[in-house]
């Protein structure tokens, strides 16, 4: 007898409604592990709601969300404290991710994404870019096996973009579901699969396909 192996992520008829504004129509996603996978959509088409249900932010009003493995989020909007530092941060998400040997692996990825000088500095005083980084580096801090990241190289440089995109190779190599999510479709080659998120729903979708 075969077997297959489970979705990554799994989503089934999400709806989810803000009043009388419906946002999510029945919207779902089945996705294997050692993937990255691409969600765009326009401005206002729901991505951040989706987003915010299949990591648990918010409830859906219909529908099951389902990941294997630990999951990470990386939000647009930064999750910082503009008093503390970087290793600050670093340190207080260890803890609450409850890691004995987060060290190492906190030291690899800020080294990788090259902020290490920034390592005392507060938050407040970082760039957008620098911001965006640690931002990025508390989403992976505890190896997650599904990443949600919503316009996750927002104000990175050139060099930075590039060191994303090969982070995304290596977490897919890994095993690792990556779900990038944007209102453009940027870099669709380093892709394995593209959606659209349009009218409440997901749909597989190309660049080139009618609107």
């Amino acid at each position: 007898m075969t077997t297959t192996e489970p979705p990554a992520l799994s989503v089934r008829g999400v709806h989810k409604a803000y009043g009388s504004r419906r946002v999510l129509c029945g919207a779902s996603l089945d996705l294997p592990p050692g993937v990255v996978a691409g969600l765009v959509g326009e401005n206002g088409a729901g991505k951040t709601t989706l987003l915010r249900v299949l990591c648990g932010q918010i409830a859906a009003d219909a529908g099951e969300v389902r990941h294997h493995g630990a999951l990470g989020y990386c939000p647009q909007a930064t999750v910082l404290n503009d008093f503390l530092t970087v290793d600050q941060h670093l340190r207080y998400f260890r803890a609450a991710y409850g890691l004995q040997d987060g060290v190492d692996r906190s030291r690899e990825l800020v080294e990788e994404l090259r902020f290490a000088e920034y390592r005392h500095t507060r938050a407040g005083e970082l760039s957008g870019g620098t911001r965006q980084k640690l931002n990025l580096v508390l989403a992976l801090l505890h190896d997650p096996r599904v990443l949600l990241l919503d316009e996750p190289y927002q104000g990175f440089d050139w060099e930075t973009y590039l060191r994303f995109w090969e982070l995304a190779r290596r977490l897919r190599d890994r095993g690792c579901c990556v779900l990038v999510v944007s209102h453009l479709a940027w870099d669709t080659g380093r892709l394995d699969a593209l959606y659209r998120l349009r009218d409440g729903v997901v749909a597989p979708w190309h660049p080139g396909m009618p609107g």
